[in-house]
């Protein structure tokens, strides 16, 4: 039993320190970006007016639900959790009878639910919402997120004689007082930027309102004659490409021989809220120029992420369109610039109404605060991203792991409403990929005018960017287009380091209009894509100078 006890607080760090984990929590440019919590309540309140048109159906599986406890305490029906379910791991939900049987009733109860809800006479679209509540509520009304309901906090409770609760509710109050109710995901005392974690050695070579352009030092004697441009996301810091030396992109890249920069943006703040789309990409505009003057370079190559990636390729595509053909190479990961409602969560409440009140909710706060971004993302996967926490924050009186990527996750940042409105306007009317159907700076825009070759990805498994949507983007360019997909999710899918065990990739030489033709037809390789891109962008980085 000892060596249960173990495993199971064990487990359960384990599992807060899995990349996996961390990944889901990034936050990111999606419809959902300034989604409320009430909103999936008025689907609860629409679901709940279905419900009573229509009390047949609720009695059947009322009466269902009866026989599946019956069956449960008479050992003649078994309902067991999802493999990767770290909630009933503990021996006791098999040795005691009370923990199994409440097991065993939360699962069958959970099953019920869903099939009273696929029953209902309900559009597919309110379907799919009330399927994003059910989880929602069923994840939150779970056993072990109590502490008579969880054996593992019981026990520990026991035998510290409390101390574990009273630790706990001092963990409590320090993330009311100081995470905005948040249950901490991270030790942060463990680490510091600048020695800890982003570390590689460089220095800010130019400014203006809106970023910082940081140029770094070259760890070889020579380096590639053309630039290599960092531009990350809006949202979160630019370090998630510069965490711990082992798996810092940074750092691989200089020790490539590339002539490495980065944008770091501002953290804005409510008097801020007018940037938009144009704002951000004429300070991207001139960050380029900044760097083609310091190295003497004509053109640079960019690789640009995710929200930063949207931004980017609209002031790329102002630049063809004023023919200023300054990019000789773009790499753009895990940015979906072409969304379908199928293509994640998201996609149940992306309608027209539901993003006007998005838009009109972003302009009245100016400024989306970056805490309130995080809590929308934390509440599609409760269940792995809050209450987990609960338990070992709280009930366990445990310290959050510390995590190099979870840190840089919980370093948050704000969004301002111009650019936020601006995103969802992207995302609605696909006007990004469409040619002609935005503008910036009274020019039309084509992302087919930018020249140069195009190294596109996506993760497989990514919820928050699905692969799909990153994938779709490839039509929109015209020239060399590739496309690679990882194994993994948002951040893993960038924390791909040579060496790191069970990484993965998809590729495949052609780019069919559909997403699914091309993983049918694609090629499995093992080891880090980190590799495989630097072998695609090594001919493009011109020939070796001395640093």
């Amino acid at each position: 039993m000892n060596d249960g006890r173990k495993s199971t607080s064990t487990e359960i760090a384990n599992a807060l320190r899995e990349e996996k984990m961390a990944a889901e929590t990034t936050v990111s440019v999606n419809p959902l970006t300034g989604f409320r919590f009430r909103d999936l309540t008025a689907v609860g309140t629409r679901l709940a007016a279905t419900a009573l048109r229509q009390p047949l159906v609720f009695a059947k599986h009322a009466v269902s639900q009866n026989l599946k406890l019956l069956g449960i305490v008479t050992k003649k029906a078994n309902y067991n959790p999802e493999r990767r379910d770290w909630r009933f791991r503990d021996p006791s939900f098999e040795n005691s009878w009370f923990y199994r049987n409440l097991m065993q009733g939360y699962l069958a109860l959970v099953e019920t639910v869903h099939e009273w809800v696929d029953d209902l006479d309900l559009e597919d679209v309110d379907r799919d919402r009330a399927d994003i509540l059910l989880r929602v509520i069923g994840e939150s009304v779970a056993p072990t997120n109590t502490l008579i309901g969880n054996p593992a906090a019981m026990r520990r409770a026991i035998e510290t004689r409390g101390d574990s609760l009273a630790k706990g509710f001092v963990n409590l109050l320090d993330d009311v007082v100081h995470n905005h109710g948040i249950p901490s995901q991270v030790d942060a005392s463990k680490f510091e930027v600048g020695k800890s974690i982003a570390c590689s050695d460089g220095a800010v070579v130019f400014r203006n309102d809106i970023l910082e352009l940081i140029q770094y030092t070259p760890t070889t004697s020579d380096v590639h004659q053309r630039p290599l441009l960092f531009i990350s996301a809006m949202i979160n810091k630019f370090y998630a490409l510069d965490l711990t030396p082992n798996r810092s992109m940074i750092k691989y890249c200089l020790d490539q021989g590339m002539q490495t920069y980065v944008v770091s943006w501002r953290n804005p703040r409510r008097q801020h809220a007018r940037w938009g789309i144009s704002e951000y990409a004429a300070a991207i505009i001139e960050a380029v120029e900044a760097i083609r003057e310091i190295s003497g370079a004509d053109d640079i190559n960019v690789f640009t992420l995710c929200s930063g990636a949207m931004v980017s390729l609209a002031a790329f595509a102002y630049l063809a369109a004023v023919d200023r053909h300054v990019i000789n190479s773009l790499t753009v990961g895990v940015c979906m610039m072409d969304m379908q409602p199928e293509d994640g969560d998201f996609g149940a409440f992306a309608s027209k109404t539901m993003l006007d009140a998005v838009k009109r909710r972003s302009r009245r706060k100016q400024i989306l605060r970056g805490h309130e971004l995080a809590l929308a993302m934390l509440w599609l996967r409760p269940n792995d991203l809050i209450w987990i926490n609960v338990v070992n924050n709280y009930l366990l009186g445990n310290d959050p792991p510390a995590f190099d990527l979870l840190y840089w996750n919980n370093d948050w940042t704000n969004l301002t409403s111009s650019l936020h409105c601006d995103f969802v306007d992207m995302f609605w009317s696909g006007s990004l990929i469409e040619k002609d159907a935005m503008s910036v700076f009274d020019a039309p825009l084509d992302l087919g005018a930018i020249r140069g070759d195009k190294f596109i990805f996506g993760g497989l498994t990514d919820h928050i960017t699905p692969w799909n949507a990153c994938y779709r983007g490839c039509q929109a360019f015209d020239g060399n287009v590739e496309f690679l997909l990882s194994n993994s999710g948002h951040m893993q899918t960038m924390l791909n380091a040579p060496g790191r065990k069970k990484s993965s990739y998809f590729v495949n030489g052609d780019t069919p209009d559909q997403p699914q033709d091309w993983l049918e037809d694609s090629t499995f390789q093992e080891g880090s894509w980190w590799d495989y891109w630097m072998q695609w962008l090594g001919p493009r980085a011109g020939q070796l100078q001395p640093a």
